[in-house]
Order: structure tokens, then C-alpha cells, then sequence
């Protein structure tokens, strides 16, 4: 992997101009084909084998008019007044509506009796000649220019329902720039140069052009997430950035070596860039293995993020060359001139503050490991209490119109009538018969969580029925899934139960199956990496518990922070949430991806020390030494630009900014500086101890490196001797 790494390097630094023209002719294909034929985002929420995905299919074969997607265009007049006052631009409004492509009925709320027993509230139903997930933006707009003139006469017009939260476009925050300065202001401070801080952020901005440009390429041929993009362009920026970082930082440590520009890079590339490599090719295993939760929003969330991550580690191992190579002496000049650096030695890693506290926490390594694991065994303790669900409209925020409907409906009609479920009965089936609709309708009316059930619709060949059921709570409350629960209980098998509340309880229950799985494979896979990488046993081993650990700490500050409602004022939150379903499987794929860019670089350094000195002790030491600062830049990077995301107004989004900037803090501070030197002392020699048979048929995959003379790398270098299993490593 380091000659690999080397080679590309040393090509695109020879080569520079070619390098740049390509990236340049790249993006110039890529976003110009995206703006013409790119698709559009779509999330698709169905549970495969589920019985809501048996309704929706059973509808879509033999009853497609009822199959079809749902809006509501709402209604409502000031206190003390009557929305009938307004009857004739409502009635307009109607007929406007009626004319808006694929759509299939429109009622009339006079007519239909859909105004609130006040008379202040009417809603108009609307219904889609396709499902909502497949009604464009386009549509949404052409009804809200439908009902604009409405808002003229003094009538508060908004859009809801189905089709239109699905299909809403959540707005930036805008303060994902303000995490770029943050970034750049570290750079600069980690840098001392404006140059050498500006390369990383330039980069980072490349990859998530090309990345974003290549998921909407994507969503022209498969389903992609709406949240896909943001959720891409989080992790495109955070590990662009800090690839880039990781490299320059080595390079500018071979140049104060004493190393020509020429060999600094090239050094760097085989080193640093061999760890971005695997680094980058880890976070795409932990994204891919979404796919294995068999739901397509999810897998197009994960294969959109591996796209970005592979063109973050594609920039890093060839534009960044090239732009180092064209910078030459000025990425290395910052406060002091380059002739002053040439002669000044790095600083010995015993002077260090990293050292010193790494041999302070090897000498007694007990207390540590057992104080910073308790610390995040304590911060874990809320996730015990999750409660997932998906976000409504109500969960979004009130400049939305969507939003703004959902609250009327509910003033209006009571909060279940934002969650609509669908009994489908399959009449060829046995169980349930025409004759016995009434006496079903009767039962599902008996149950104390249901409102109201609206009348029968057949199909036309008269083999399916469609009953409309609405439950007296909101969508995300746990009392809707009781109800749901109970429902489904005493319908006959012939029976099932759909409508986009109860898809999403649908994809909560088949999410919590998945995950253990989930996890399991991503473990078993990342353990396999790293043994091939460090030929040990005991590494991997170690980086999967202390993974878990921070990620059950990240976990708790969520569940505490929006399920509980602690520091909610903080975050700008004015209501508590559950915790998005999809939430906990994104999260671990991308937080476990990313602890591990972390893991690779300061062990690639430790194990390079060890194989020079075989003192695992010390090895941990200057290892942590010489990776301290830039790792520590790393984390805050990626920390500031997770956090910007938290002013997102998406539920998801702003859950997993605050998540993964809370995981990158804990694997920074207490895994990186206090367990992983506490267990290396403990383990000893033992910890890069592999089993010969082992050893033997694995194949090498290498990223540290081993220095000859003058700092100069080889390969011809003889492994050093097998070590012998050591319990302990004390420093006296």
C-alpha cells in the first residue's frame, strides 16, 4: 500500500498541470450533467416483507386509484370568524388545484363537510394518480401557486399531508460556512501559514462538489434519500479536510527534517497517504454495510457518503501532489521565513506534553483505564433509555408550510388526523368477506386509540376494500404504535394495515432487528482490516471496544439532549423528540468509519516507533508525540464542522451533527490520550502479538513505514523479532 500510495504521488507531482486539468475537466463533466440529468431525491420508506408493503403492492395491482399518494391544501380565518365567509376564492382554489398535474380528486370542504366544528379551519383533500413518494417538487410548487391567491383575500393558505412533508425541501441552515471559517481559522493556528490552511480546505470543497454533483448522477438511476446530500456533504467536508491535514502535516514534518520538497512528499505519500488509503477505504466498508439493513434509503445513504469519501481520498492522493509540488517553499512558510525552519530541528518528542502524559498514564495504568472507561460507561447510561421513531411534520420547523398545516389540522380536527392508517382487505383471501366489513369496522371503532373510521371504498372489481382509519394521537407518539399494535391484533389475515404512519412504525421495528446484525458485521470486518494492517490480534480487539465505547457515549448525549430535553435551549430546540429511527444504524456506520481514521493514523505511527525500538511503551509514547497536534487539529476540525450542522433544521441532520461531534471529542480526548496508552502499557509486546500460522497465509497490507538512513524509507528492512507476550509495561 505504501508503494501504491508513493507511486500516485510522485506521478501527479511530476505531472502537475495534467493532475489539476483533470480535476478541472472532471468537475466541469460532472456538475454541468448533474443540473441536466440529474434526478431527484426521494426517500423511499417501505419495509420489505412488511405488511404495509403488502397493502401498498396489493393496492397498486388491483386497486391503483386508492394506491395513489395524498395532500391537503388548509383553510383557516382569524378567531371569531367563519372560513365560509371566503367560499368563493376557497372554491377557485379548488378548481385550481383539480388542474395541477396527477392530480386525481379534489373535494370541496363545504360540500365534503371538512371544516372544524368552529368553522374557522377547512381543509381540502387531495388525491394523486401516483404514490407520494413519486410526486415531484414541481407539483408541490404548482399547488402552492394554486393556492396563493386564497392568501390575498386574508385567508391563511398552507400545504400538507403526505405527498408534501415527504417531498418537502428542508432549507440550509447556512451556518455550515461558518464551520468552513472555524476550520480554516485551526488550520491556520495548526499551520502557521495561510497557505498551507487553505490547501486542506480547498481540497475538501473539491471532493463534496464532485461527490454531491455524482449523488444527483445517482438519483437519475436509483432512489436517493433526501437526506443523502447533507449527510454526504457532513462527511465529505470533516474527512476531506482532515486527509488533506494528515498529509501536509507529514510532509512539513520531513521538510524540518531536513528533507528536499521533492523527498518530504514523497515520503509523505507513502506514509500519511497510505493511512488515508485505508482510512478512507474503512469508512466506505462501514457506509456499504448499510445495505445490509435491506432498506433502500438507508443503502442509497451509504453508497451516496461512500461516494463523496472516495473522491475526499481521491483529492488527497492526487490534487493535493500536485498543488504541493506547484506551492513548493511557500506552503512551508508561515510566521518565521523558510530559511530560519530549514535549520531548526522538529523538537525532540520528550519535550512534548503528549509524551509526558503518555508515560504518566502508562505508569499507572489501571486508574486511568478504569476512570475514562466509567466516564463514558456514564455518558452511555441514557441510550439504554432510547426511544426511536420517525420525525413528523410536526417535529419540523414552523417556516415551514407543512408544518404550519399539520398544527391547523390538529387545532382543528384533533392531532390524529395527521395520522391517517389504511386498513386493505384482500377479499380473494380467507378471513374477512364483503358482508363482514361493518362488523370489522365495528371492532377497529371499539378500540380506545381510534377516532374515526371513514366509509368503505371498493374496488371495481369488487375483490379489495379500502378502510380509512384515523387514531386519536400524532404520528410520533408511542401511543399511535400501541394502537397500531392493537390493530393489527384483531384484524383477520386477509387484513393489513398501511398509510405512511404505519410504513414508518413498519421501518422502526425492521431498523431495531437489523441493527444487532448490523453491527456485528461491521465489528467482524474492521477487526479482519486492522489484524491484515498491524498483524496483531489484540489492536483490533482493543480499537473495537474503545469504538463502542465513545459511540455508547455519543448515543447517551443524544438521548439526553433530544429526547430528554437537556441543554435543548442550547440547540435551539423547543420540544423534545424521539430519536430518529434511522439515526442509531447511519450514525454508528459513519462515527465507527470515522474513529477509525484516528485509530489508523496514530497506530500506524506507534507500530513505525515499536518496529525501530521494540519498546511498546515507549512507542505509544512518541507515537502520540508526533501525531498529538495534528491529530488534535483533526478532531476540532471535524468537530466545528459536525457541529455547524446542528442549526439544520432536519431532525436527522441536526441529531447527527451533535452525535458525531460528541463521539469525535470523546475518541480525541479520552480514548486517544488515556485508554489507548493505558491498555498498550497493559498489553505490552502482547499487543502486537499475531499467531505464526496466522502471520504466515495472511497477505501484507502495510501503511506505516520503516526509515533508513537520513530519514529515507525502504522496504528491504527485516521484521523485528517476535515479541513475547508481556501482561505489563511500567515506567519507573
Amino acid at each position: 500500500m505504501n508503494r501504491l500510495t508513493r507511486r500516485i504521488g510522485d506521478a501527479s507531482a511530476r505531472r502537475p498541470w495534467v493532475t489539476i486539468g483533470a480535476w478541472v475537466a472532471a468537475l466541469a463533466l460532472v456538475l454541468p450533467l448533474a443540473g441536466l440529468v440529474g434526478g431527484s431525491f426521494v426517500d423511499d420508506l417501505v419495509a420489505p416483507g412488511s405488511q404495509s408493503e403488502k397493502a401498498m403492492e396489493l393496492l397498486e395491482e388491483r386497486f391503483p386509484e386508492a394506491s395513489g399518494g395524498s395532500a391537503v391544501a388548509v383553510f383557516a380565518v382569524p378567531e371569531g370568524e367563519r372560513i365560509d365567509r371566503h367560499r368563493t376564492a376557497v372554491e377557485a382554489a379548488v378548481g385550481r388545484v383539480a388542474e395541477v398535474e396527477h392530480v386525481a380528486t379534489v373535494t370541496d370542504p363545504f360540500t365534503a363537510g371538512s371544516v372544524s366544528p368552529d368553522g374557522r379551519i377547512g381543509y381540502v383533500q387531495i388525491d394523486f394518480d401516483v404514490p407520494s413518494m413519486k410526486v415531484r417538487p414541481e407539483q408541490i410548487d404548482a399547488l402552492n401557486d394554486a393556492i396563493e391567491p386564497v392568501r390575498g383575500d386574508g385567508v391563511v393558505a398552507e400545504l400538507g399531508g403526505d405527498a408534501v412533508f415527504i417531498n418537502a425541501e428542508t432549507p440550509t441552515s447556512g451556518a455550515e460556512a461558518a464551520g468552513l471559517l472555524s476550520a480554516l481559522v485551526i488550520l491556520v493556528v495548526a499551520f502557521g501559514t495561510i497557505v498551507a490552511a487553505l490547501v486542506p480546505i480547498a481540497l475538501a470543497l473539491v471532493a463534496v462538489a464532485a461527490g454531491l454533483g455524482s449523488i444527483v448522477l445517482l438519483a437519475n438511476a436509483t432512489d436517493v434519500s433526501t437526506a443523502a446530500p447533507t449527510i454526504g456533504a457532513m462527511i465529505g467536508l470533516g474527512v476531506g479536510i482532515d486527509y488533506a491535514l494528515f498529509i501536509v502535516a507529514r510532509c512539513r514534518e520531513n521538510r524540518a527534517a531536513g528533507q528536499d520538497n521533492s523527498t518530504a512528499l514523497s515520503n509523505a505519500m507513502s506514509s500519511s497517504g497510505a493511512a488515508v488509503l485505508f482510512a478512507g477505504g474503512t469508512v466506505v466498508v462501514a457506509m456499504s454495510a448499510l445495505a445490509l439493513t435491506g432498506l433502500g434509503f438507508l443503502t442509497s445513504i451509504g453508497l451516496s457518503t461512500s461516494l463523496v469519501v472516495l473522491f475526499a481520498v481521491a483529492t488527497a492522493l492526487t490534487l493535493l501532489p500536485a498543488l504541493v509540488s506547484l506551492l513548493g517553499d511557500r506552503i512551508h512558510k508561515g510566521r518565521r521565513s523558510l530559511r530560519t525552519r530549514r535549520v531548526k530541528k522538529p523538537d525532540s518528542p520528550e519535550k512534548t506534553a503528549w509524551w509526558r502524559f503518555a508515560h504518566r498514564v502508562s505508569g499507572r495504568p489501571w486508574p486511568y483505564l478504569l476512570a475514562g472507561s466509567a466516564v463514558l460507561l456514564a455518558l452511555a447510561i441514557p441510550a439504554l433509555r432510547m426511544e426511536t421513531g420517525f420525525p413528523d411534520a410536526g417535529n419540523d420547523t414552523t417556516s415551514t408550510t407543512h408544518r404550519r398545516a399539520y398544527d391547523l389540522l390538529a387545532e382543528g380536527f384533533g392531532p390524529g388526523f395527521n395520522a391517517p392508517l389504511l386498513l386493505v382487505a384482500d377479499l380473494r383471501d380467507p378471513g374477512v368477506d364483503a358482508e363482514g366489513i361493518p362488523e370489522l369496522s365495528r371492532r377497529v371503532a371499539d378500540d380506545p386509540g381510534i377516532a374515526s373510521l371513514g366509509e368503505p371504498r371498493f374496488s371495481a372489481a369488487g375483490d379489495t376494500v379500502v378502510l380509512p382509519v384515523l387514531p386519536t394521537t400524532a404520528p410520533a407518539d408511542a401511543a399511535t404504535s400501541d394502537t397500531l399494535e392493537r390493530v393489527r391484533g384483531i384484524i383477520p389475515d386477509n387484513v393489513a394495515v398501511s398509510g405512511l404512519t404505519a410504513m414508518t412504525d413498519d421501518l422502526t421495528r425492521q431498523l431495531a432487528d437489523t441493527l444487532p446484525v448490523f453491527i456485528a458485521a461491521i465489528l467482524v470486518v474492521s477487526f479482519l482490516l486492522l489484524m491484515l494492517v498491524f498483524r496483531s490480534v489484540a489492536v483490533p480487539l482493543k480499537a473495537a471496544v474503545m469504538n463502542l465505547l465513545s459511540i455508547g457515549g455519543a448515543y447517551g448525549v443524544v438521548v439526553a439532549v433530544f429526547q430528554w430535553g437537556w441543554l435543548g435551549g442550547l440547540f435551539n430546540l423547543h420540544e423534545t423528540l424521539p430519536i430518529v429511527s434511522p439515526l442509531p444504524t447511519i450514525f454508528f456506520a459513519v462515527l465507527f468509519g470515522l474513529s477509525m481514521d484516528y485509530e489508523v493514523f496514530l497506530l500506524s505511527r506507534v507500530r513505525e516507533e515499536y518496529d525501530a525500538t521494540g519498546d511498546p511503551t515507549e512507542s505509544v509514547a512518541r507515537g502520540m508525540a508526533v501525531t498529538g497536534r495534528v491529530i488534535t487539529s483533526a478532531a476540532l476540525i471535524m468537530t466545528v464542522v459536525f457541529l455547524s450542522f446542528v442549526a439544520n433544521p432536519s431532525p436527522l441532520v441536526k441529531m447527527m451533527g451533535l452525535g458525531l461531534a460528541t463521539a469525535i471529542v470523546l475518541d480525541a480526548t479520552i480514548v486517544r490520550m488515556v485508554l489507548v496508552p493505558a491498555s498498550m502499557a497493559l498489553l505490552g509486546r502482547a499487543a502486537w502479538w499475531l499467531p505464526r500460522p496466522l502471520d504466515r497465509r495472511l497477505p501484507r497490507i502495510a501503511v506505516e513505514n520503516v526509515k533508513g538512513v537520513e530519514g529515507v524509507e525502504r522496504d528491504d528492512v527485516p521484521p523485528p523479532p517476535e515479541p513475547t507476550p508481556a501482561p505489563t509495561a511500567r515506567i519507573s
